[in-house]
Order: C-alpha cells, then structure tokens, then sequence
C-alpha cells in the first residue's frame, strides 16, 4: 500500500488528508507539534478528527507527500524533507501563488492548483467548498492520479497547466486583494466599486499573463467574477484570514509575484501596483508595538 504524507494541518492540508483517510489510504497528517485537529463541513454537523505528528519527529519516507503549508512557511519545513522523503517520493505542493517551486531541489516536485476552500480557526477546519487539485501531466503525477482512482480527492491533469495555474493567480489576484484590505469576507462583493475594482485588477492580470505567452480572452474577467459570486457572503480568503489573524500574508507569491512580471515587461497596471503596496504596507510593524 502506498503511503501519503500531508505536511500542513490547515484547511488545505486537513481536507486532503480526511478525503484520503476517508477511502482507506495509509495517510500521515505532519505539523509543528503532535495533537489533533477537527475537520467539519458548513452545514453538517457530522465531523471527523485527525491526530497530527509532529514533522521534526517523524523520519518515515513517504510515498507521495504533499506540502499544503503557506508559501510565507516553507522555511520552516524545508529543513525537515529529507528525513520524509527519498528519491523516489513524489511531492506536490499545494500552495496559492507562483514562484515557490524554485526553492525545491527534491526531484519528482509540482506545484498543483489548487481549489479547496476551507477556513481555520484554532484547532477546527471548515470545509466549505471543492477538493480539486490540478497537476501538469507527466509520468510521475499519471501515477499519483492512479494511486488515489479510490477517493474522493478531484486529481486533475492538464496538458495547458500553465493556463490553469495563470488562471488560479487570477482569481487570487483580486477577490484576495480586496478582502485582505477591506478585512471584509466576499459580501463585499456586493458593493458596486468593489466589483469595479476587481473588473480592474483581472483586466492588469490578463495583460502581464499576454506578456508571459499566457492568452487570455476578455470574458474571462465575467467568468471569474461569476465564481466570486458563488462564494458565501460569510466565506473569506486565505489571505483575509492570515490579515485578521495577524499572520504573514502571501503577497510575495500573488500580488508580488504579477508585480514583477508587470515591471519586468514595463506594463501601466497601476490598480496592481497600488494593492500591492498597500498589502506591503500593511505589514510593517510599528516599532513601539
């Protein structure tokens, strides 16, 4: 039987290791520390828990191991991977953003889409919405794919992965920037200059995507904010979360990383440039607190 490691207890992390776990499969759920953590669904009251290893402790190499920690975390997990896998694992990184893979020397790593959507709070995950992850097609992911036929676990591979994963930076690009800002949940999207300002930010995202030889046709910007409009007014972003539990955003990985592009083709994308610093801003630390 193979073996599944879930680095990252939180909503992603939490989801995929219950949806595995609720098949039969032979899955680990790794964090800081050992201890527990509860996964229900809004609007069920059934709930399952999941105990947690700790991933400084555990020197099990596993087959398949997925990385679901927040980009602004890796460094703190990156010590820990050798001890967890071997040259035969293969790694999926389950992470918002663009850029992170770079840090990874392990061979057999990707980098999925991912649509989950949940919501920490303590030691409890609400799964609100999708367990679909989408992975460039190759050997490696053909065979993760068929490992996991039994679940529940929506493992998609694309021949245009590129597209998926500029598509995903997209939808994070604003309903991430507005509600992190605002410190409002999707209900925002009522307010008719926050639409505007989305419209905004997904027209600046699809022209760097042009730039980067990512095609986009307009109506995608309706298409995404369609999919905004699916959200519960009560859900947020990761991003929200992490700014109204004072946690380090992934800026650098969203908005920071279409910043660069934006500047590396000298691009007029001032909605992004403006969302960007504020993000940036947001985040210093005032020296008397």
């Amino acid at each position: 039987m193979h073996t599944f490691g879930i680095i990252g207890p939180g909503a992603v992390g939490a989801v995929i290791a219950e949806t595995l776990q609720d098949s039969g499969y032979d899955v680990t759920l790794l964090g800081r520390k050992t201890g527990k953590v509860q996964i229900k669904r809004a609007g069920i009251s059934a709930s399952t828990i999941l105990p947690v290893k700790a991933l400084s402790q555990t020197l099990t190499a596993f087959d398949y191991l997925f990385i679901a920690v927040k980009g602004t975390q890796l460094e703190g997990i990156l010590p820990f991977l050798p001890q967890v896998t071997d040259k035969k694992s293969i790694c999926i990184l389950c992470q918002n953003g663009h850029g992170q893979l770079e840090r990874f020397t392990l061979p057999n790593t990707y980098q999925a889409v991912v649509y989950i959507s949940g919501q920490k709070k303590e030691q409890v995950v609400t799964h609100f919405r999708d367990r679909t992850l989408i992975l460039p097609k190759n050997d490696a992911t053909t065979m993760l794919q068929q490992a996991i036929a039994d679940s529940k676990l929506d493992l998609q591979l694309h021949d245009q992965y590129l597209y998926d994963l500029w598509y995903k930076l997209l939808v994070n690009l604003a309903i991430n920037s507005v509600t992190a800002l605002s410190r409002n949940t999707a209900i925002i999207l009522k307010e008719a200059k926050v639409r505007q300002l989305c419209r905004k930010l997904l027209h600046e995202g699809i022209t760097i995507a042009a730039a980067e030889g990512i095609d986009f046709e307009e109506d995608i910007i309706e298409e995404i904010m369609q999919i905004y409009d699916g959200y519960p007014p009560y859900m947020g972003t990761s991003m929200y979360y992490d700014i109204m539990n004072q946690q380090p955003l992934e800026t650098t990985y969203i908005q920071g990383y279409l910043y660069q592009r934006s500047q590396a083709h000298s691009l007029d994308t001032p909605c992004l440039d403006t969302v960007y610093s504020l993000l940036v801003a947001s985040e210093i630390k005032n020296e008397k607190d």
